[in-house]
Protein backbone atom coordinates (compact mmCIF):
# COMPACT_ATOMS: atom_id res chain seq x y z
CA UNK A 1 0.00 0.00 0.00
CA UNK A 2 2.29 2.95 -1.13
CA UNK A 3 2.01 6.73 -0.94
CA UNK A 4 -1.48 7.70 -1.23
CA UNK A 5 -2.38 8.97 -4.32
CA UNK A 6 -4.70 11.92 -3.55
CA UNK A 7 -1.75 13.47 -2.25
CA UNK A 8 -0.25 13.78 -5.47
CA UNK A 9 -3.67 15.67 -6.36
CA UNK A 10 -2.76 18.36 -4.11
CA UNK A 11 0.58 17.75 -3.35
CA UNK A 12 1.19 22.17 -4.91
CA UNK A 13 -1.65 23.11 -3.01
CA UNK A 14 0.04 22.20 0.35
CA UNK A 15 3.87 23.07 -1.15
CA UNK A 16 2.07 26.22 -1.59
CA UNK A 17 0.88 25.94 2.29
CA UNK A 18 4.19 25.31 3.35
CA UNK A 19 6.02 28.08 1.57
CA UNK A 20 3.24 30.32 3.12
CA UNK A 21 4.50 29.59 6.27
CA UNK A 22 7.74 29.58 5.86
CA UNK A 23 8.28 33.38 4.58
CA UNK A 24 6.00 34.26 7.89
CA UNK A 25 7.78 32.62 10.43
CA UNK A 26 6.16 32.93 13.91
CA UNK A 27 8.31 32.34 17.19
CA UNK A 28 7.48 30.31 20.73
CA UNK A 29 3.99 31.11 21.49
CA UNK A 30 3.27 33.94 19.24
CA UNK A 31 2.02 32.05 16.40
CA UNK A 32 -1.31 34.11 16.15
CA UNK A 33 -0.89 34.26 12.34
CA UNK A 34 -0.55 30.67 11.68
CA UNK A 35 -2.47 29.21 14.33
CA UNK A 36 -5.62 31.29 12.82
CA UNK A 37 -4.15 29.80 9.03
CA UNK A 38 -4.78 26.52 11.17
CA UNK A 39 -7.96 27.24 12.27
CA UNK A 40 -9.53 28.50 9.20
CA UNK A 41 -8.27 25.54 6.94
CA UNK A 42 -9.58 22.56 9.44
CA UNK A 43 -13.07 24.58 9.05
CA UNK A 44 -12.54 24.86 5.24
CA UNK A 45 -12.04 21.19 5.26
CA UNK A 46 -15.56 20.29 7.12
CA UNK A 47 -13.44 18.97 10.44
CA UNK A 48 -15.94 18.25 13.50
CA UNK A 49 -14.89 20.43 16.10
CA UNK A 50 -11.89 23.07 16.15
CA UNK A 51 -10.75 24.45 19.81
CA UNK A 52 -8.03 26.95 19.36
CA UNK A 53 -5.80 28.48 22.55
CA UNK A 54 -4.84 25.30 24.48
CA UNK A 55 -1.53 25.94 25.73
CA UNK A 56 -1.88 29.48 24.52
CA UNK A 57 -1.83 29.13 20.83
CA UNK A 58 -2.10 25.44 20.25
CA UNK A 59 -4.86 24.60 17.71
CA UNK A 60 -6.82 20.87 18.01
CA UNK A 61 -9.15 19.37 15.68
CA UNK A 62 -11.20 16.59 15.76
CA UNK A 63 -12.12 14.17 12.66
CA UNK A 64 -14.45 11.82 13.17
CA UNK A 65 -14.54 8.54 10.77
CA UNK A 66 -17.44 6.90 9.17
CA UNK A 67 -18.24 5.11 12.30
CA UNK A 68 -17.36 5.23 15.89
CA UNK A 69 -17.76 1.71 16.84
CA UNK A 70 -14.34 0.89 17.83
CA UNK A 71 -14.31 3.88 20.36
CA UNK A 72 -10.60 4.36 19.42
CA UNK A 73 -9.61 7.81 19.21
CA UNK A 74 -5.48 8.47 17.94
CA UNK A 75 -3.67 11.79 18.09
CA UNK A 76 -1.72 13.32 15.66
CA UNK A 77 0.74 16.34 16.83
CA UNK A 78 2.90 18.92 14.72
CA UNK A 79 4.97 21.80 15.56
CA UNK A 80 3.89 25.41 14.55
CA UNK A 81 6.83 27.74 15.41
CA UNK A 82 9.91 28.75 14.26
CA UNK A 83 13.51 30.22 15.29
CA UNK A 84 15.49 33.20 15.85
CA UNK A 85 18.18 32.93 13.33
CA UNK A 86 18.30 35.16 10.57
CA UNK A 87 17.92 33.17 7.06
CA UNK A 88 20.73 33.61 4.47
CA UNK A 89 19.71 31.60 1.47
CA UNK A 90 17.88 33.75 -0.91
CA UNK A 91 14.56 31.94 -2.15
CA UNK A 92 11.57 32.89 -3.45
CA UNK A 93 9.85 32.12 -0.24
CA UNK A 94 12.71 33.28 2.02
CA UNK A 95 11.19 34.87 5.29
CA UNK A 96 9.65 38.14 5.71
CA UNK A 97 10.70 38.59 9.07
CA UNK A 98 13.93 39.74 9.93
CA UNK A 99 15.56 37.56 12.73
CA UNK A 100 13.13 34.48 12.56
CA UNK A 101 13.02 31.47 10.17
CA UNK A 102 11.58 28.11 9.87
CA UNK A 103 15.02 26.40 10.31
CA UNK A 104 13.20 23.22 11.65
CA UNK A 105 10.72 22.06 9.28
CA UNK A 106 8.00 23.04 11.45
CA UNK A 107 6.51 24.89 8.61
CA UNK A 108 6.53 21.24 6.69
CA UNK A 109 5.17 19.22 9.94
CA UNK A 110 2.00 21.77 10.01
CA UNK A 111 1.10 21.63 6.62
CA UNK A 112 2.13 18.01 6.07
CA UNK A 113 -0.71 17.39 9.42
CA UNK A 114 -3.16 19.81 7.18
CA UNK A 115 -2.86 17.87 4.29
CA UNK A 116 -4.00 14.84 6.15
CA UNK A 117 -6.76 16.37 7.89
CA UNK A 118 -7.79 17.29 4.95
CA UNK A 119 -7.76 13.84 3.41
CA UNK A 120 -9.40 12.05 6.56
CA UNK A 121 -12.02 14.93 6.28
CA UNK A 122 -13.30 14.37 2.81
CA UNK A 123 -12.87 9.77 3.44
CA UNK A 124 -13.42 9.21 6.79
CA UNK A 125 -12.76 5.93 5.75
CA UNK A 126 -11.71 4.90 9.78
CA UNK A 127 -13.78 3.47 12.47
CA UNK A 128 -12.98 6.19 15.37
CA UNK A 129 -11.90 9.67 15.87
CA UNK A 130 -8.66 11.35 14.41
CA UNK A 131 -7.31 14.17 16.72
CA UNK A 132 -4.81 16.56 15.06
CA UNK A 133 -2.87 18.63 17.33
CA UNK A 134 -1.05 21.91 16.48
CA UNK A 135 1.37 22.88 19.19
CA UNK A 136 3.08 26.13 19.55
CA UNK A 137 6.08 26.81 20.79
CA UNK A 138 8.44 23.42 20.77
CA UNK A 139 11.61 25.13 20.13
CA UNK A 140 12.31 25.64 23.89
CA UNK A 141 8.90 27.67 25.13
CA UNK A 142 7.48 23.29 26.22
CA UNK A 143 4.36 24.11 24.24
CA UNK A 144 3.46 20.60 24.71
CA UNK A 145 4.15 20.70 28.25
CA UNK A 146 1.28 23.34 28.45
CA UNK A 147 -1.38 21.81 26.22
CA UNK A 148 -0.74 18.81 28.49
CA UNK A 149 -0.88 20.52 31.61
CA UNK A 150 -4.37 22.46 30.34
CA UNK A 151 -5.99 18.47 29.74
CA UNK A 152 -5.62 18.55 26.41
CA UNK A 153 -5.41 14.42 26.36
CA UNK A 154 -8.17 13.69 28.85
CA UNK A 155 -10.89 16.81 27.19
CA UNK A 156 -10.21 14.57 23.82
CA UNK A 157 -10.25 11.20 25.07
CA UNK A 158 -6.66 10.64 23.37
CA UNK A 159 -6.02 6.95 23.54
CA UNK A 160 -2.39 7.24 21.94
CA UNK A 161 0.00 10.15 19.88
CA UNK A 162 2.22 10.01 17.27
CA UNK A 163 4.33 12.62 15.95
CA UNK A 164 7.10 13.10 13.13
CA UNK A 165 10.31 15.05 12.31
CA UNK A 166 11.92 15.48 9.60
CA UNK A 167 15.45 14.25 9.02
CA UNK A 168 18.41 15.75 7.55
CA UNK A 169 20.84 13.40 6.24
CA UNK A 170 18.08 10.56 6.41
CA UNK A 171 17.43 9.75 1.85
CA UNK A 172 14.44 11.29 1.20
CA UNK A 173 12.06 7.80 0.78
CA UNK A 174 12.81 5.89 4.52
CA UNK A 175 11.48 6.74 8.09
CA UNK A 176 13.56 6.02 11.17
CA UNK A 177 12.37 4.73 14.65
CA UNK A 178 13.49 2.95 17.87
CA UNK A 179 11.63 1.85 20.60
CA UNK A 180 12.75 3.40 24.21
CA UNK A 181 14.99 6.56 24.35
CA UNK A 182 14.94 8.32 20.79
CA UNK A 183 15.78 12.08 21.86
CA UNK A 184 17.82 12.86 25.02
CA UNK A 185 16.38 15.04 28.41
CA UNK A 186 17.37 18.94 27.25
CA UNK A 187 18.05 20.53 30.51
CA UNK A 188 19.54 23.72 31.11
CA UNK A 189 22.49 25.45 33.93
CA UNK A 190 23.63 27.87 35.00
CA UNK A 191 26.35 28.99 37.53
CA UNK A 192 27.38 32.56 39.16
CA UNK A 193 30.19 32.90 40.41
CA UNK A 194 31.28 35.16 43.25
CA UNK A 195 35.67 36.05 43.93
CA UNK A 196 37.52 38.83 44.95
CA UNK A 197 38.17 41.35 42.59
CA UNK A 198 41.13 43.63 42.66
CA UNK A 199 43.94 44.62 40.57
CA UNK A 200 45.59 41.90 37.81
CA UNK A 201 49.19 42.65 39.30
CA UNK A 202 48.00 41.27 42.28
CA UNK A 203 46.31 38.12 41.84
CA UNK A 204 47.24 36.83 45.93
CA UNK A 205 44.95 39.49 47.14
CA UNK A 206 42.27 38.43 45.23
CA UNK A 207 39.86 35.25 44.55
CA UNK A 208 39.97 35.02 40.90
CA UNK A 209 36.58 33.82 39.32
CA UNK A 210 38.15 32.97 36.02
CA UNK A 211 40.40 30.32 37.61
CA UNK A 212 36.69 28.66 39.73
CA UNK A 213 35.12 28.82 36.23
CA UNK A 214 38.11 26.91 34.26
CA UNK A 215 37.95 24.25 36.99
CA UNK A 216 34.00 24.57 37.01
CA UNK A 217 34.56 23.72 33.31
CA UNK A 218 36.80 20.68 33.77
CA UNK A 219 35.00 19.37 36.56
CA UNK A 220 31.96 19.10 34.15
CA UNK A 221 33.21 16.78 31.45
CA UNK A 222 34.79 14.53 33.97
CA UNK A 223 31.59 13.60 35.18
CA UNK A 224 30.98 12.43 31.54
CA UNK A 225 34.49 10.65 31.57
CA UNK A 226 34.73 9.37 35.30
CA UNK A 227 31.18 9.42 36.78
CA UNK A 228 28.95 7.96 33.92
CA UNK A 229 28.45 4.74 32.29
CA UNK A 230 31.15 4.64 29.15
CA UNK A 231 28.10 3.03 27.36
CA UNK A 232 25.59 5.53 28.87
CA UNK A 233 25.19 9.04 26.89
CA UNK A 234 25.44 12.10 28.71
CA UNK A 235 26.80 15.28 27.09
CA UNK A 236 27.68 18.61 29.20
CA UNK A 237 28.20 21.43 27.30
CA UNK A 238 29.33 24.99 28.66
CA UNK A 239 28.26 27.20 26.00
CA UNK A 240 28.70 30.49 27.64
CA UNK A 241 31.46 32.33 29.96
CA UNK A 242 31.00 36.09 30.98
CA UNK A 243 33.42 38.00 33.22
CA UNK A 244 35.90 40.95 33.16
CA UNK A 245 35.50 44.52 31.42
CA UNK A 246 38.56 45.49 31.57
CA UNK A 247 42.51 43.50 30.71
CA UNK A 248 43.94 44.78 34.21
CA UNK A 249 41.71 44.28 36.88
CA UNK A 250 40.57 40.64 37.85
CA UNK A 251 36.87 40.66 38.16
CA UNK A 252 34.27 40.22 41.06
CA UNK A 253 31.78 37.82 39.18
CA UNK A 254 31.46 35.56 36.73
CA UNK A 255 28.83 33.27 35.13
CA UNK A 256 28.59 30.65 32.49
CA UNK A 257 25.89 28.59 31.71
CA UNK A 258 24.63 25.77 29.36
CA UNK A 259 22.82 22.63 28.19
CA UNK A 260 22.75 18.98 29.60
CA UNK A 261 21.52 16.11 27.94
CA UNK A 262 20.79 12.27 28.40
CA UNK A 263 18.98 9.51 27.50
CA UNK A 264 17.62 7.67 30.91
CA UNK A 265 16.04 9.33 33.56
CA UNK A 266 18.58 7.88 36.53
CA UNK A 267 21.75 9.66 34.14
CA UNK A 268 19.87 12.72 34.09
CA UNK A 269 19.76 12.23 38.33
CA UNK A 270 23.53 11.71 38.05
CA UNK A 271 24.17 14.81 36.01
CA UNK A 272 22.61 17.23 38.48
CA UNK A 273 23.67 15.67 41.71
CA UNK A 274 27.90 15.45 40.79
CA UNK A 275 27.70 18.87 38.63
CA UNK A 276 26.02 20.34 42.41
CA UNK A 277 29.28 19.04 43.94
CA UNK A 278 31.58 20.03 41.91
CA UNK A 279 30.61 23.57 42.18
CA UNK A 280 30.00 23.11 46.11
CA UNK A 281 33.61 21.71 46.62
CA UNK A 282 35.36 23.91 43.87
CA UNK A 283 34.02 27.19 45.42
CA UNK A 284 35.16 25.91 48.71
CA UNK A 285 38.44 24.89 47.28
CA UNK A 286 39.38 28.47 46.12
CA UNK A 287 37.37 30.29 48.62
CA UNK A 288 34.64 31.49 46.54
CA UNK A 289 30.69 31.74 46.34
CA UNK A 290 29.47 29.41 43.79
CA UNK A 291 25.85 28.80 42.97
CA UNK A 292 24.51 26.27 40.47
CA UNK A 293 20.76 26.94 39.03
CA UNK A 294 19.73 23.57 36.82
CA UNK A 295 16.52 23.56 35.16
CA UNK A 296 14.89 20.52 34.29
CA UNK A 297 13.57 21.31 30.80
CA UNK A 298 12.61 18.50 28.32
CA UNK A 299 12.13 15.19 29.38
CA UNK A 300 13.82 11.90 27.47
CA UNK A 301 11.88 11.15 24.53
CA UNK A 302 10.85 8.00 25.28
CA UNK A 303 8.77 5.46 22.22
CA UNK A 304 6.96 3.08 23.65
CA UNK A 305 7.16 -0.74 22.51
CA UNK A 306 4.16 -1.38 20.96
CA UNK A 307 3.24 1.90 19.38
CA UNK A 308 7.05 2.09 18.14
CA UNK A 309 6.14 -1.03 16.26
CA UNK A 310 2.70 -0.39 14.93
CA UNK A 311 3.97 2.78 13.81
CA UNK A 312 7.35 1.24 11.64
CA UNK A 313 4.55 -0.80 10.02
CA UNK A 314 2.89 1.83 8.57
CA UNK A 315 5.79 3.74 7.37
CA UNK A 316 6.74 0.04 6.03
CA UNK A 317 3.00 0.53 4.36
CA UNK A 318 4.11 3.62 2.43
CA UNK A 319 7.68 3.29 1.78
CA UNK A 320 8.35 -0.57 1.65
CA UNK A 321 9.98 -2.91 4.35
CA UNK A 322 13.55 -2.04 3.07
CA UNK A 323 13.30 1.66 3.84
CA UNK A 324 12.43 1.38 7.85
CA UNK A 325 15.40 1.52 10.21
CA UNK A 326 13.36 0.47 13.52
CA UNK A 327 16.56 0.58 15.43
CA UNK A 328 18.15 4.01 14.56
CA UNK A 329 20.81 5.52 17.12
CA UNK A 330 19.22 7.57 19.45
CA UNK A 331 19.98 11.70 18.93
CA UNK A 332 21.11 13.93 21.87
CA UNK A 333 18.40 16.62 20.45
CA UNK A 334 15.75 17.31 22.78
CA UNK A 335 12.14 17.49 21.85
CA UNK A 336 8.72 18.15 23.67
CA UNK A 337 6.58 15.67 22.12
CA UNK A 338 8.38 13.94 25.45
CA UNK A 339 5.42 15.40 26.96
CA UNK A 340 2.76 13.65 25.32
CA UNK A 341 4.70 10.10 25.65
CA UNK A 342 4.63 10.93 29.33
CA UNK A 343 1.00 11.28 29.23
CA UNK A 344 0.04 8.61 26.77
CA UNK A 345 1.75 5.81 24.47
CA UNK A 346 2.62 6.69 21.51
CA UNK A 347 5.68 7.06 19.04
CA UNK A 348 8.15 9.47 17.68
CA UNK A 349 9.33 8.78 14.35
CA UNK A 350 11.66 10.53 11.88
CA UNK A 351 10.90 11.30 8.04
CA UNK A 352 13.66 11.36 5.54
CA UNK A 353 14.40 15.02 4.46
CA UNK A 354 17.51 14.22 2.02
CA UNK A 355 20.51 16.11 1.43
CA UNK A 356 20.04 19.56 2.94
CA UNK A 357 21.15 21.69 5.38
CA UNK A 358 21.16 20.46 9.51
CA UNK A 359 18.43 21.64 11.77
CA UNK A 360 18.70 25.02 12.96
CA UNK A 361 21.15 25.74 10.37
CA UNK A 362 20.65 29.56 8.57
CA UNK A 363 20.35 27.49 5.26
CA UNK A 364 17.96 24.80 5.58
CA UNK A 365 14.88 24.73 4.05
CA UNK A 366 12.20 22.23 4.47
CA UNK A 367 12.56 19.29 1.10
CA UNK A 368 8.61 19.97 -0.52
CA UNK A 369 9.38 16.42 -2.30
CA UNK A 370 8.63 14.66 1.11
CA UNK A 371 5.39 15.58 1.30
CA UNK A 372 3.37 13.37 -0.13
CA UNK A 373 5.51 10.62 2.27
CA UNK A 374 4.77 12.38 5.50
CA UNK A 375 0.62 13.32 4.51
CA UNK A 376 0.41 9.38 3.56
CA UNK A 377 1.76 8.53 6.95
CA UNK A 378 -0.52 10.26 8.72
CA UNK A 379 -3.49 8.71 6.76
CA UNK A 380 -1.96 5.37 7.01
CA UNK A 381 -1.80 5.65 10.31
CA UNK A 382 -4.90 6.46 11.11
CA UNK A 383 -6.80 4.52 8.84
CA UNK A 384 -5.02 1.17 9.91
CA UNK A 385 -5.09 1.52 13.60
CA UNK A 386 -9.16 2.09 13.57
CA UNK A 387 -9.86 0.05 10.38
CA UNK A 388 -13.17 0.79 8.70
CA UNK A 389 -15.91 -1.93 9.33
CA UNK A 390 -14.90 -2.91 12.44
Amino acid sequence: MPTVNRFADFHDEITAWRRDLHANPEILFDVHRTAGIVADKLKEFGVDEIVTGIGRTGVVGVIHGNTNNSGRVIGLRADMDALPIQEIRDLEHKSTIDGAMHACGHDGHTSMLLGAAKYLSETRNFDGTAIVIFQPAEEGGGGGREMVDEGMMDRFNVQQVFGMHNMPDLPVGQFAIRPGGLMASADFFSVDIEGKGGHAARPNGCIDPAIVVAQIVNGFQSIVSRNTDPIESMVISTTQIHLGDADNVIPQTARMSGTVRTLKPEVRDLAEERMKAVCEHIGAAFEAKVELNYARNYPVTVNHPEETAFAASVARQVVGAGNVDENTPPVMGGEDFSFMLEARPGAFIFVGQGDSAGLHHPEYDFNDEIIPIGCSYWARLVETAMPAGN
